[in-house]
């Protein structure tokens, strides 16, 4: 297996799988062999990001740090990681890692087209908490809108209901929040949590307003990668924007 790419998953399983969608979606080829080797862990005991960052739950670092190590040991060279909130532990799981890893926040905002500049930010409480993509915004000098409190809750409320298996539910919740950060003239929505791109999945119609799928970047990044250490022609561009006629 040259050049495997390892996927530390289970946060949430199901972004887990969309991610191995993707990279087979994403990479164009006319057989299975051609298909880029992957490892994926989606082992589902990692404790709650949210939970620890923001009322002192278990951290779910030593769960992250013995993953990577295990797909390490099954021949993984690039592990991706898809949960944005976990990149909280991206620089000390780097520091610990002997092989490359691919940030899903550096992925995700190499996609933001320069004349977008009012954005929006759909992500956990924790993520928002954490200012892991309001600093890198800030210093782009973008506008960064990302929802008010009461609307937040209802963000956090559809994420677990996807992860509870209520897709209607979740897009009953989220929708209206995303109607709300475009009538505050965003007009770039980064959807900034694994989770948010299966809830409104082939609904981006329906909003005036283009997303960036945080997943898809990433994904696109480590093809990347892999074409590169393969020797390949680049196959995977940067894409025009979801919701963008």
């Amino acid at each position: 297996m040259q050049h495997t790419i390892g996927i530390l998953g289970g946060m949430g399983p199901a972004a887990t799988a969309d991610m191995l969608s993707k990279f087979v979606h994403f990479r164009h080829v006319g057989q299975d062999q051609q298909h880029i080797p992957i490892i994926a862990c989606s082992i589902p005991d990692i404790p709650d990001r949210s939970a620890c960052l923001l009322s002192g739950g278990p951290s779910p670092y030593d769960y992250l740090e013995r993953y990577l190590h295990m797909l390490e040991s099954a021949g993984a060279e690039c592990i991706v990681i898809p949960c944005n909130t976990a990149h909280y532990w991206f620089d000390r799981l780097q520091h610990s890692a002997h092989v490359e890893m691919i940030n899903i926040l550096d992925a995700t905002l190499a996609e933001l087209p320069h004349h977008s500049q009012t954005i929006g930010l759909l992500a956990t409480d924790a993520t928002l908490a954490t200012g892991l993509y309001q600093r890198r915004l800030v210093q782009q000098g973008k506008t960064l809108y990302v929802p008010e409190e009461s609307h937040q809750r209802e963000v956090m409320q559809a994420i677990y209901a996807y992860k509870a298996g209520d897709l209607l539910l979740s897009q009953t919740l989220l929708f209206p929040q995303i109607e709300a950060l475009i009538e505050r003239g965003v007009d770039t929505l980064i959807m900034g949590c694994t989770e948010i791109p299966l809830i409104i999945n082939t609904e981006v119609a329906r909003f005036n307003c283009a997303f960036i799928d945080s997943t898809a970047a990433l994904v696109r990044a480590a093809i990347r990668w892999y074409e590169e250490k393969n020797g390949e022609t680049a196959s995977v561009e940067r894409p025009e924007l979801l919701g963008v006629e």
